[in-house]
């Protein structure tokens, strides 16, 4: 990286540039040729690359990521954690299946363990949350001005403590106010949030460690939600135990958005190919594209998942698999969560919001009444499809994955052999095969979709920019040709 110069070292440099003699006594520039010469080189040092960009080109990126405490039995501290903190009324969320489990009891234990630290349980979180579920929750945690927050469970219990988190500091703010545009207005967060303590009951979101909270937008039928890094938690507790208790069905689940957010974030366009570019670096966006540190926490992660989700599919109850695949879903969280994610996310909102109105498919192993598309499945049914669509955008990157499900790497003449034109059919096939053997639904039609259903998946698609915005692929995937990609996609998702 080249260094960087003041601005008083700058105009120093101007200075000499103007006013130093030049030892060529038969210089015709005045005596000032040399000392100009000599300052143009000094300036060259410091020469800004935005200086050569486009004016709306981006050349930086953030990273930004929660505290993290990794260990077994950790939960039990959080106590002292909001007593360090001086929290004056703790909010603790989570859902109705998760209250009566190990890691909430663990965690009301060591809150009642510290004296004089007042604490309500708001255990309403629905599974999936609606605007409906996020606007019950913040109403409550209004009510009962909570200083500090603490969510045990899943992605959708660490969200809504996000939501419930912003709106108590914007009294006054509607839902919208700050959904992602063009859904909401996307408005920026510029107040401080309360404290938020997250401890995942699942290895998937990476909700822990990101600024990112997911809804359905029951109105709509699609999700979408609110990415700003301000939204993280302050710690995430990543406890080695807290998962024992989830169905294989949910742990595969889970263990899918973790794949999936390596895969997105890995082949996301490189951050230097968003635009545009921030006019102020508070609008600068939590999804920014691949960068060089968000590669090596995906890279990480997909290389543990690929290795341990097919234990854990075969034996819930290896408890090294476990423990891997939460370190994994932090791993991801951190990587997607300042790259972003692209089209399998993009296209398994609407699949996951149109469920309830159409196929009503209720997945095995979910303990709900109401028709659910997990969100880890919903994104792996368009898997095989998306990757074949991406590979040709950058196919060295798509090659590194290939030799990763492949138990290999790029040199191994089986993967280097094979042409780029190649690459996305044999990443199409290496990943319906991965997912077979997971027991994944086999394409949309599997979980009641049928080719009717393409464009109405496709319109809840287009409004995703958030995320369709970091696609890469043939073509502009947001933009004109958007609907005729997506639908190619769509098809070949129908079945595999």
């Amino acid at each position: 990286m080249a260094p960087q110069a003041s601005r008083s070292v700058i105009r120093r440099l101007m200075a000499a540039s103007q006013h130093t003699a030049c030892p060529c006594h038969g210089c015709r520039a005045g005596g000032t040729h040399m000392g100009a010469l000599q300052a143009v080189n000094q300036l060259r040092k410091f020469a800004t690359p935005v200086d050569a960009l486009p004016v709306d080109k981006e050349y930086a990126f953030e990273v930004a990521a929660s505290n993290l405490r990794f260990g077994e039995g950790v939960t039990r501290e959080v106590g002292m954690d909001f007593k360090n903190m001086g929290a004056r009324k703790v909010g603790v969320f989570t859902d109705p299946n998760v209250a009566k489990l190990p890691p909430a009891k663990m965690a009301i234990s060591s809150l009642e363990a510290q004296t004089d630290l007042p604490f309500e349980v708001y255990d309403r979180v629905v599974t999936e949350p609606t605007e409906a579920s996020w606007r019950d929750a913040i109403a409550w945690a209004r009510k009962h001005d909570i200083s500090h927050f603490l969510a045990v469970g899943g992605g959708s219990v660490i969200d809504t403590a996000k939501a419930a988190n912003l709106f108590t500091v914007y009294k006054d703010a509607d839902l919208f106010d700050f959904i992602n545009a063009p859904v909401g207005k996307g408005l920026p967060i510029s107040e401080k949030l309360r404290p938020l303590i997250a401890v995942p009951t699942t290895a998937g979101t990476g909700a822990e460690t990101t600024g990112t909270a997911i809804l359905d937008i029951t109105s709509m039928a699609f999700k979408t939600g609110i990415a700003n890094r301000a939204m993280k938690p302050t710690l995430g507790i990543v406890d080695t135990l807290a998962t024992r208790s989830c169905s294989r069905e949910l742990h595969i689940s889970a263990g899918l958005d973790v794949l999936f957010h390596s895969l997105e974030s890995y082949t996301a366009i490189p951050y230097t190919e968003r635009m545009p570019r921030p006019s102020n670096p508070l609008y600068r966006p939590a999804y920014q594209g691949s960068n060089p540190i968000a590669d090596v926490f995906s890279m990480w992660a997909l290389r543990a998942t690929v290795h341990n989700l097919p234990r854990i599919s075969k034996n819930p109850d290896d408890y090294e698999a476990l423990k891997s695949m939460l370190l994994a879903a932090s791993f991801a969280g951190i990587g997607f969560g300042n790259a972003g994610v692209h089209l399998c996310h993009g296209i398994s909102y609407p699949v996951s919001g149109l469920n309830k109105k159409g196929p009503k498919w209720k997945h095995p192993g979910y303990n709900v009444d109401h028709p659910i598309i997990p969100h880890g499945i919903s994104v792996a049914l368009s898997g095989p499809a998306v990757f074949q669509f991406t590979a040709p955008s950058s196919p060295e990157r798509h090659r590194e994955v290939l030799a990763i499900f492949q138990n290999t790497t790029p040199s191994d003449p089986s993967v280097a052999s094979i042409p780029d034109s190649e690459i996305g059919a044999h990443l199409f096939e290496a990943l319906a095969r991965f997912l077979d053997n997971l027991g994944v639904p086999r394409g949309l039609k599997a979980v009641g979709y049928t080719s009717a259903d393409v464009a109405r998946l496709v319109d809840g698609t287009i409004p995703q920019r958030r995320v369709l915005d970091l696609a890469p692929g043939v073509g502009d995937v947001a933009g004109s040709d958007g609907r005729e990609h997506l639908t190619r996609i769509m098809e070949q998702s129908l079945e595999y």
